[in-house]
C-alpha cells in the first residue's frame, strides 16, 4: 500500500501488537526476566489516540506509567513469513506510549490473570504521525525520546533492542496474521515512572518526529 494511503494506518489497523520486555534495562528496572523468545500482548484500536487528544488514567488507577516505543506499520498482509523477506512487508513507522496502568498489571501478573485492563483501555495508545520507510533507511539505529514536564524521561537508541524488527515480525506471523495498517510496538527502553494529571508528555525518536500530549 502507498505511503499516502498508510499514513491513515489509525483508520486501517485491526490490532496493536506489543512486544514486551524487548530492552534488557527496561526488564531489569521491574524486576523481570530477560525472554528468551518474544512476548507478545495485544491492545485494541480503542487505545489510539492522536496530539490534541489527552491522556486519561482508566478508573480505579493509581500508577500509570509511559513507555515510549518505535512502532512498525504494516504495509502488507503478512503470515508465516520469513526473517529475510520480514523488511518488505514494513510499509512505515511511527512513534507510540504504550500507556500502563501499573498497578492493573501488577495485581493481574500476582493473580496469573491476562493484563488486557492495564494496557488496553481507551486511550492508553498516543500515537503520532506517519513516517514512510524512506525517512528511517535503519529503524535499528534511531534514538527514542521520551520527556515529561521538559525533563528527560527516556532517552535510547533502538539497536539494543533484545529481538530486531525482522525477528519479532517473523514469530508473530507464524501465530497470526498481520494485516495492512497493524501496528507492531518494538518495546520500551528503561525510564517508564508514574505519570500524573497536568503532566506534558513529549515524545518521538530524535532529529525525525515528535508528539505532545497533555496528561488529564
Amino acid at each position: 500500500m502507498s505511503a499516502q494511503s498508510l499514513a491513515g494506518f489509525r483508520n486501517l489497523a485491526t490490532k496493536i501488537v506489543c512486544v514486551g520486555r524487548n530492552y534488557k534495562d527496561h526488564a531489569l528496572e521491574l524486576g523481570n526476566a530477560i525472554p528468551k523468545k518474544p512476548m507478545l500482548f495485544v491492545k485494541t484500536v480503542n487505545s489510539f489516540i492522536v496530539e490534541g487528544e489527552s491522556i486519561v488514567a482508566p478508573p480505579g488507577c493509581q500508577n500509570l506509567h509511559q513507555e515510549v516505543e518505535l512502532g512498525v506499520v504494516i504495509g502488507k498482509k503478512a503470515s508465516k513469513i520469513t526473517k529475510s523477506s520480514a523488511m518488505d512487508y514494513v510499509g512505515g513507522y511511527t512513534v507510540a506510549l504504550d500507556m500502563t496502568a501499573r498497578d492493573f498489571q501488577d495485581e493481574a501478573k500476582k493473580a496469573g490473570a491476562p493484563w488486557f485492563m492495564a494496557k488496553s483501555f481507551d486511550g492508553s495508545c498516543p500515537v503520532g504521525g506517519f513516517l514512510p520507510v524512506s525517512a528511517i533507511p535503519d529503524p535499528h539505529n534511531v534514538e527514542l525520546y521520551c520527556k515529561i514536564n521538559g525533563k528527560d524521561q527516556q532517552r535510547c537508541r533502538t539497536d539494543v533492542m533484545i529481538f530486531d524488527i525482522p525477528t519479532l515480525l517473523e514469530y508473530a506471523t507464524q501465530y497470526f496474521t498481520l494485516e495492512v495498517g497493524d501496528v507492531v510496538l518494538t518495546g520500551t527502553p528503561a525510564g517508564v515512572t508514574k505519570i500524573n494529571p497536568g503532566d506534558v508528555i513529549e515524545f518521538g525518536l530524535t532529529g525525525l518526529a515528535e508528539s505532545k500530549f497533555l496528561v488529564q
